[in-house]
């Protein structure tokens, strides 16, 4: 989403739809005014209905949509709002998990359906189905990948729920060692054992997309990093790297070209 974000001009106006207190820093963006909605209340910002937004045609510059789409039932009709509240000429970012991958089978397993009631497997027909509802032109796809943070421990309280003894009850070396095993094996092996879903941009972005997948994702704020930028050291033989985000440690792999 940062191609978008970054972009926008002194006081653009950017929706963060279903986004609970946010799905990105606003520190990192000063100069937007942001509005934040969500269907639950007690969030940080607005409560609303994503399939009824309460705002004017064209309010918005760009309107964010992160980890929130699969949650949504009335799916065609946020679709439908999301370009009524976008201006002509603005953008809009999605990110969606792929039902079909190992680690969203995973999070519906633990968290029981974990609220994903759309499931989306097709990349180019998500696209299509988007540019047809919004209006806006798709501009590019990328490959998302997970470290399997939802499994952390502190995701779950009081505690975690019986079948996670299969997975060390969250413990963080287990998480860790889940993230890295899978990207290591599809290296080998060309699996997508670390595929979370896809990113979507429509409409103006401001720069090119850099549509190559980043396999490098931290395993405490989630922050995918371009292998090419992060400078790895060893550690008990492991190649170990700091996240420029939160500095939590991360095992590292190179990333590989894939399809999405």
């Amino acid at each position: 989403m940062d191609e978008i974000l970054r972009n926008l001009p002194a006081d653009a106006r950017v929706l963060d739809l279903g986004c609970r207190d946010g799905s990105f820093p606003r520190s990192a963006y000063p100069w937007l005014r942001v509005t934040a909605l969500d269907l639950e209340p007690g969030a940080a910002g607005v409560q609303g209905d994503a399939g009824r937004l309460p705002f004017r045609d064209a309010a918005f510059d760009a309107v964010i949509a992160n980890h929130s789409l699969e949650h949504m039932a009335e799916l065609e009709q946020v679709l439908a709002e999301m370009g009524r509240v976008v201006r002509p000429g603005g953008g809009i970012y999605i990110s969606v998990p792929d039902a079909s991958t190992f680690s969203d089978c995973l999070y519906r397993w633990i968290f029981h359906g974990g609220g994903h009631v759309n499931p989306f497997r097709n990349a180019g027909e998500l696209a299509q189905r988007i540019e047809v509802a919004t209006g806006l032109r798709h501009l590019a796809t990328r490959t998302l990948h997970t470290s399997f943070l939802f499994l952390g421990r502190r995701h779950f309280k009081p505690r975690p729920p019986r079948r996670m003894w299969l997975l060390a009850n969250g413990d963080a070396r287990a998480v860790l060692a889940l993230g890295y095993a899978c990207r290591l094996t599809d290296q080998v092996f060309g699996t997508r054992l670390s595929a979370y879903g896809w990113g979507l941009w429509f409409g103006a972005a401001g720069e090119p997309v850099d549509t190559s997948a980043w396999t490098n994702v931290c395993v405490e704020c989630g922050h995918a990093t371009p292998a090419a930028l992060l400078q790895p050291d060893h550690h008990a033989f492991l190649p170990v790297y700091r996240c420029g985000s939160c500095g939590a440690r991360n095992l590292f792999t190179n990333d590989r070209e894939e399809s999405s």
